[in-house]
C-alpha cells in the first residue's frame, strides 16, 4: 500500500466518522424535541419551540421547563455517560462484554446511593448522594481492573461482575429489610429499577456537573486506548502511561456512571449494546468510537424514555431500567455465545 493510498484511506475514515457523529447529533436533536413535546398534553413543534425560548404562555412553559425538560436532559446525559463508559471499559479491559451494568459497577454505585439514603446523609448534605454512588462505582472499577490485569479471561470478568452485583444487591436488600419506614423501602425499590420520571432541575444540577466532568475525563483516553489495543507492551513502547490511563478510566467511569445512578437508579446494557453496534462503523478504533458511543447512548436512552411514556397512555409507566434490560439481555446472550470460544 502506497503512502498516498494510505492517506486517502485515513481521510475517508475520518470523513465517515464525522458524518456518523453529525447523523447521531441530528437524531439526538430530533429525539430531544420529541421528548419535550410528548406527554399527557401533546405539544406541536411550534409550541415546543416557543416554550423552550420563553415566548409561550405560562402554562406551556411550566409543562416544558418544570416537567419535561429535566427528564429529557437527564435521559440524554445518563445515556451518553453509559455509552461512553462502556466503550472505554471495553477498550481498557480489552473485553467485549465489559459494561457498567453487567460487571457490577452500576450495582455498586446503587449500593453507595442506598447507604447515603438509609443513613440520611443525603438529607444533611445534598452532595452525599452522588459522592456515595461514585465511591461505590470506584471501588467496583478498581477491583475489576485488578482482576482483569491478572486474568484476561472473559468468563472470569463476567463471574466477578456477577459476584459484585450480587453482593451489592444483597446489601441494598438488607438496607431495605432493616428500614423501619415502609415508604422509604418502596422509594428505594422503585429507584433501583431505574427511571427519570418526576425528576426536576434539582437532580439535573446535582448530577450533570459530575457526568460532564467524568465524560470529559473518559474522552481524553482515546489515543491511549488505541495504543493499548496493541497490548500493554506495545502501548508502553509508544510512550503511553498505563497508570495514568487506568486512573483516567476509573475516575471518569466512577464520576459519570455514579452520578447518573445517584439520580436515576440502575439502568443497564446501554454501555454494552451501543459500542458493539458502532465498532464496525468506526473501524474498530477506540478513539473513534468514544464520541459516537456517547451520542448513540444518549439517543438510545432518550428513545427508550419516549417509548415508556407512549406506552403509559395505555397502562402504568414502565421503568427505564426494565426496558433497557429487555433490549440488552438478548443482545448480551448473543455476544456471550459469540465470544464463548475464547472464554478459557
Amino acid at each position: 500500500m502506497t503512502a498516498d493510498s494510505l492517506t486517502m484511506r485515513l481521510a475517508s475514515r475520518r470523513r465517515a466518522n464525522w458524518q456518523l457523529n453529525a447523523a447521531l447529533g441530528a437524531l439526538l436533536l430530533v429525539l430531544f424535541l420529541v421528548s419535550v413535546g410528548i406527554g399527557y398534553v401533546s405539544l406541536s413543534l411550534g409550541d415546543t419551540l416557543a416554550a423552550l425560548t420563553g415566548t409561550a404562555g405560562e402554562k406551556l412553559q411550566t409543562i416544558v421547563w418544570e416537567l419535561r425538560l429535566p427528564r429529557t436532559l437527564l435521559s440524554m446525559a445518563i445515556g451518553s455517560a453509559l455509552g461512553l463508559a462502556g466503550a472505554v471499559l471495553q477498550g481498557l479491559l480489552r473485553n467485549p462484554l465489559a459494561e457498567p451494568g453487567i460487571i457490577g459497577i452500576s450495582s455498586s454505585a446503587g449500593l453507595g446511593a442506598v447507604i447515603a439514603l438509609y443513613f440520611g446523609w443525603s438529607m444533611a448534605w445534598p452532595l452525599a448522594l452522588p459522592a456515595s454512588a461514585m465511591a461505590g462505582a470506584a471501588i467496583a472499577t478498581i477491583i475489576l481492573y485488578i482482576v482483569a490485569a491478572r486474568s484476561g479471561s472473559v468468563l472470569t470478568l463476567i463471574l466477578l461482575g456477577v459476584a459484585i452485583s450480587g453482593f451489592a444487591i444483597s446489601l441494598s436488600s438488607l438496607a431495605m429489610n432493616l428500614s423501619p419506614n415502609p415508604w422509604a423501602v418502596s422509594e428505594i425499590l422503585f429507584w433501583l429499577m431505574g427511571s427519570v420520571k418526576d425528576r426536576s432541575f434539582y437532580e439535573v444540577n446535582l448530577a450533570l456537573p459530575f457526568i460532564l466532568i467524568g465524560s470529559a475525563v473518559l474522552m481524553s483516553s482515546g489515543r491511549a486506548l488505541d495504543a493499548l489495543s496493541l497490548g500493554e507492551e506495545g502501548a508502553q513502547s509508544l510512550g503511553v502511561d498505563l497508570r495514568r490511563l487506568r486512573v483516567l478510566a476509573i475516575v471518569g467511569t466512577s464520576a459519570a456512571v455514579g452520578a447518573g445512578v445517584a439520580v436515576a437508579g440502575t439502568i443497564g446494557f446501554v454501555g454494552l449494546v451501543v459500542p458493539h453496534l458502532l465498532r464496525p462503523v468506526t473501524g474498530h478504533m477506540p478513539s473513534r468510537l468514544l464520541l459516537p458511543s456517547a451520542l448513540a447512548g444518549a439517543c438510545l436512552l432518550t428513545a427508550a424514555d419516549i417509548g415508556v411514556r407512549l406506552l403509559a397512555n395505555s397502562g402504568p409507566e414502565l421503568h427505564l431500567g426494565v426496558v433497557t434490560s429487555l433490549i440488552g439481555a438478548p443482545f448480551f446472550f448473543y455476544l456471550l455465545f459469540k465470544v464463548g470460544g475464547s472464554m478459557r
